[in-house]
């Protein structure tokens, strides 16, 4: 089974595509006067456009929800990888075994019928448990993808009723996004009340 690595860079490819850009219909409320004290001033000096962006690289980097899934995750499917190798090395060596006795004429041909007749089933049974386990690398790394997905997607639709943004676009690696005002930037923010949220969330399940 070929190795399937668990990468957050890979994790944020596939959580972009399901996003593109964040669906968000509210237009931008009647800006109310900034006093220079208010915390939300940073987030709002160019939010006349309406219009603000968040590196999605960073956010699959620096969420700990997907740290600590990455890492459940990556456990389990070393584990299934480590089991299939450990079943084909075995096939693997009783294949070896069986040529040898062939090249030195060690069995007779009705015994080497049969004996190839059981290796190649244990091969047909071997290569229908490794398609197996791939098929369920897969399914584990899906439901890790989308629930991180999921939860980012979540977090934004909330964030924004809040703040009120028309439109929030998920740049990653310069696209779409080729330039803009860092000021448009919230990745930050957003970093930190995403790990805010789900740390409190985390603490309240492990009391």
């Amino acid at each position: 089974m070929k190795n399937v690595p668990l990468i957050l860079s890979i994790i944020a490819v596939v959580v972009a595509a399901g996003f593109g850009v964040f669906s968000l219909t509210n237009g931008p409320k009647s800006e109310k006067p900034q006093s220079a004290g208010d915390s939300d001033s940073t987030y709002v000096s160019k939010a006349t456009s309406g219009i603000v962006y968040v590196d999605l690289d960073r956010i699959i980097q620096e969420y700990d929800m997907a740290s600590d899934l990455g890492a459940v995750v990556g456990t389990k499917v070393k584990n299934i990888q480590d089991e299939v190798n450990r079943r084909g090395k075995q096939l693997e060596n009783e294949m070896i075994e069986f040529q040898n006795k062939l090249d030195k004429g060690l069995i007779t041909r009705s015994v080497a019928n049969v004996q190839g007749q059981e290796l190649q089933k244990k091969e047909a049974e071997f290569n229908e448990y490794a398609n197996q386990k791939n098929n369920e690398v897969i399914e584990e790394q899906t439901v890790m993808m989308n629930q991180i997905a999921d939860a980012i997607q979540t977090f934004i639709n909330r964030y924004n009723e809040e703040k009120q943004y028309t439109m929030i676009l998920t740049n990653q690696r310069g696209v779409p996004v080729i330039t803009a005002d860092p000021s448009l930037d919230i990745t930050d923010d957003v970093i930190a009340r995403l790990n805010e949220e789900y740390i409190k969330e985390k603490n309240k399940n492990n009391k």
